[in-house]
């Protein structure tokens, strides 16, 4: 019998969505991966970028014990989590058109790379232009998204078009329009957000069909070991030298 406290009704709502991304796109994540070990093996570069909260499964990826040591974060300053003041000021941003044209300018992405791309409505004008740069740089762009906020959902960005309409592949994380899990009639608003661990793990996914898939090229995966394990460091540091063309969050 399912548990009908407000912790367990969350629990099994979160594990619901991830049977479902399991199940549902189980051929986009695989396509995804292979992208990205194409990239490097073809001696691309790796980078994830999302905004507000939808930065946080990109951070997962980056820097990460048992990651891929390629994968940078592409930030956008004062639109990477909730580290502005004032927190609503990273929300505006988001909004801005032309930010995402400067921010790309002035990063080392560059043609042949692979950009992740997470915004739970895809909706707004930076994750949108994001996209459709970065394309037109040559470079591929893999987006995560709720594809339900794009037939419930007006687009913010003039071309009223979404992230998912400029990716070369999309996963969709199946979070309804909202974001909110439960409700209850004593409590005014839904409440409970999973799109944190749904597209955390769906990442997660993706980065392990990377590694599994340069492997089988024979490409040894350049993972990272924990810090907190005997020769980790040492283990680390031989990888961040061999690859550091490649990674820029040691500059």
């Amino acid at each position: 019998m399912s548990d009908r406290r407000p912790a367990g009704r969350f629990l099994d709502a979160a594990i619901d969505l991830l049977h479902r991304v399991r199940d549902e796109e189980a051929a986009s994540v695989e396509a995804a991966g292979t992208l990205l070990a194409d990239t490097v093996e073809q001696g691309g570069r790796l980078f994830a970028f999302g905004a507000g909260h939808s930065s946080l499964p990109a951070q997962d990826i980056v820097y990460r014990a048992g990651g891929l040591a390629l994968m940078n974060l592409l930030t956008v300053p004062g639109a990477i989590g909730v580290d502005v003041m004032p927190a609503t000021l990273g929300s505006a941003l988001e909004r801005v058109d032309g930010l995402a044209s400067a921010v790309l300018d002035s990063s080392p992405v560059r043609e042949g790379d692979a950009l992740v791309i997470i915004s739970l409505s895809g909706r707004n004008a930076l994750p949108v232009e994001m996209a459709m740069n970065a394309r037109a740089l040559g470079v591929r762009v893999i987006g995560v998204t709720s594809v339900a906020y794009a037939t419930e959902t007006r687009s913010r960005h003039a071309s009223g078009t979404f992230l998912k309409d400029h990716c070369d592949i999309v996963l969709d994380s199946k979070i309804a329009v909202g974001d909110a899990e439960l409700t209850l009639d004593t409590v005014p608003a839904p409440f409970a957000p999973a799109s944190t661990v749904v597209t955390a793990a769906l990442l997660q996914a993706v980065m392990a069909t990377t590694a599994a898939s340069l492997a089988d090229r024979g490409i040894e995966p350049p993972l990272l070991r924990s810090g907190n394990v005997d020769g980790g460091h040492d283990w680390n540091g031989r990888v961040l030298e061999q690859y550091h063309d490649r990674i820029f969050y040691r500059h």
